[in-house]
């Protein structure tokens, strides 16, 4: 198909997520590759391009001279609305060719809400969304990315998954694709020998029986496929691939600057995080590997700020020697640090004074909860006595804005644990204005930013259910009623949207009738406000039959099959079920690095995680 003509990217609003052509980009001949490979973000082009998993995946499959990897997103309404009009297909931005053009179809699957999305690229490409109606080994569609450790309920319309990380296992797809393509084998063939792969979940190999309650009664493994499915990882991240370059936006992104990963995993284990489970076991990357990383992206980019990233920060054992490495260059080549993801309980007055130099704005913080009985029950390891010394330690520095995060909606909740959410942030309020030393002629800001609850697969609360709307409703509700301070900012997440994030989440095959039924009556970019159509989405579930209570608001017992138990991400079972009882008797696992648990992830690694 002929590429796509450059006149219509002059009919829409941002010109720049279509056009291409962006410093580091890759342009190949396909006449020269045996696989083309569309790398798909079910989202706009400044969310996909603030991604640090698709700029990894990205130059690690175009450093293979046979394969040629472009870019995906999905396109905002106005673009839409011209390729539905002119009938035109979506499109590549390196090439412009059509996405149907391609051998491969692989989407990262970073949030729930994201799934009508990948059927509407698909659509636009003029591909079934059904893997079923796609019958040639052209457009295999593969995903893989946090969300795929429970990917039944877009089963239904991908080809292949990957659950772990994917720097080794994606390669061994594609070259079996190679192979595939070389020697003319059928889709099904190639299928079944991908199956073989470890790490490799194709469904259509996979039968799911149900009992007659809806609960899941037993998988079974046909042909080629076995069970349970091992996540791949990585064990060495110095010697893994990482980019020394990035594509550079002509627009601004979300996360705008290069991005340095420190390290995986989490020693913290919070009970709600599904980040800190499935990314297990932790493994970091030596002080040498980052200061050579953070140099060669500085100077194939050209950005001016550089994010150390990891999902804690100031866990990393090498922070402070770190950063005393990068504040010898960055300020002398205008390069700015960012530093999120920091703990208030590591918090100390020398990391202070170091990202002193390099913020300029308010610090951010995560108690989750607002008294200390919830923040056992979570496992957060976080007192109040250490909330207040790191805000002390900030406003001593002289920072006056403090943003917090939190939750409601959590296991055992009251609404004193609610109403203590603003209590806490009112002591930080009143920590400000005792202290002597506080920033002169200057007022206190502390933003409380309230997220509800999300049971999600392979965590210890993945058994609890999530409370009804009406009962999130009223909790945000208890929170405002307690707030008497201008000095503080209360902002919450959208109840609906949790709700059918809940049910996504935990969803199983029956499930993808309902998305496949909400995306025909419209719903797509559900994670967008002005976008997100909450009322068609309970049509939907009404019309297929499906209750999404069953899903978000009931609990489940221990022994229940779950609908992701067809993989193991190597945390066990029964250390899951051990902090979900702990949780109800509000007792404390220790971090990582101060007591093995036992949880299992070791054995991932070949050893301790730490010794």
């Amino acid at each position: 198909m002929a590429a796509i003509p450059e006149n219509i990217l002059s009919l829409v609003q941002k010109p720049a997520r279509y056009c291409g052509g962006e410093l580091n980009s890759v342009v190949k001949n396909k006449n020269d590759v045996s696989v083309r490979f569309a790398f798909c973000f079910p989202d706009l082009y400044e969310v996909g391009m603030s991604h640090l998993g698709m700029k990894i995946l990205y130059s690690l499959l175009n450093n293979d001279p046979e394969v040629w990897c472009e870019r995906v997103f999905a396109p905002d309404t106005d673009m839409e609305k011209i390729l539905r009009e002119r009938n035109l297909p979506l499109f590549a931005l390196e090439s412009r060719d059509s996405v149907g053009d391609f051998d491969m179809i692989g989407f990262t699957l970073q949030y729930e809400l994201s799934y009508t999305g990948i059927l509407n690229m698909l659509d636009l490409a003029g591909i079934p969304v059904r893997a079923e109606d796609r019958h040639e080994l052209k457009n295999l569609v593969v995903a893989g990315g946090p969300c795929s450790c429970n990917p039944e309920p877009i089963a239904d319309f991908i080809d292949l998954f990957m659950p772990g990380e994917g720097e080794e296992v994606l390669p061994e797809v594609v070259n079996l694709y190679k192979t595939a393509k070389k020697e003319g084998w059928s889709k099904k063939q190639y299928l079944c020998e991908a199956a073989k792969i470890p790490g490799v979940y194709v469904p259509s190999l996979i039968d799911v029986i149900y009992n007659d309650d809806g609960t899941v009664k037993e998988f079974i493994a046909k042909e080629t496929a076995s069970l349970p499915i091992t996540k791949r990882i990585i064990k060495d991240l110095d010697s893994v691939f990482y980019p020394d370059k990035f594509v550079v936006p002509f627009i601004d992104i979300v996360h705008d600057r290069s991005q340095l990963e420190l390290m995986r995993g989490c020693i913290r284990g919070c009970r709600f995080c599904q980040a800190g489970f499935i990314y297990r076991p932790v493994r970091e990357k030596h002080f040498d590997t980052l200061c050579k990383d953070a140099h060669n992206l500085c100077d194939s980019t050209g950005y001016e700020e550089l994010s150390l990233t990891s999902l804690s920060t100031s866990d990393y054992s090498e922070l402070e020697p770190l950063l005393d490495d990068l504040l010898e260059w960055t300020p002398k080549e205008h390069v700015n640090l960012a530093v999120p993801s920091l703990r208030v309980d590591n918090f100390s007055e020398s990391l202070l004074k170091k990202i002193s130099k390099v913020r300029k704005s308010g610090l951010t913080f995560a108690p989750e909860a607002g008294t200390q009985r919830m923040r056992d029950v979570i496992n957060k390891n976080v007192t109040e006595e250490e909330i207040m010394a790191t805000c002390r330690t900030a406003f001593e520095g002289g920072y006056t804005a403090v943003k917090l995060y939190f939750m409601i909606g959590l296991p055992t909740e009251t609404d004193d644990d609610v109403r203590g959410i603003v209590e806490t942030a009112q002591r930080v309020v009143n920590l400000f204005y005792s202290l002597p030393n506080k920033p002169k002629g200057k007022g206190v800001q502390v933003t409380c930013s309230v997220a509800s609850f999300v049971p999600k697969p392979f965590t210890p609360f993945q058994f609890e259910p999530q409370n009804s709307r009406e009962e999130l409703h009223r909790k945000q509700e208890v929170m405002r009623s307690a707030l008497h301070s201008r000095k503080i900012n209360l902002d919450w997440h959208d109840a609906e949207t949790s709700y059918l994030e809940a049910v996504l989440a935990r969803g199983d095959r029956k499930i993808g009738k309902v998305i496949e039924t909400a995306w025909r009556k419209g719903c797509n970019l559900d994670s967008w406000d002005e976008h997100f159509k909450f009322d068609v989405w309970m049509e939907s579930f009404a019309e297929c039959g499906v209750e999404p209570e069953f899903y978000a608001n009931r609990t489940r017992s221990y022994d229940e099959i779950m609908p992701w138990d067809i993989f193991d991400y190597a945390v066990s079972k029964k250390f899951i079920i051990n902090e979900n009882k702990k949780a109800h008797e509000s007792v404390t696992t220790p971090n990582c690095r101060l007591k093995c648990s036992g949880c299992g992830a070791n054995c991932l690694k070949g050893g301790a995680c730490f010794e």
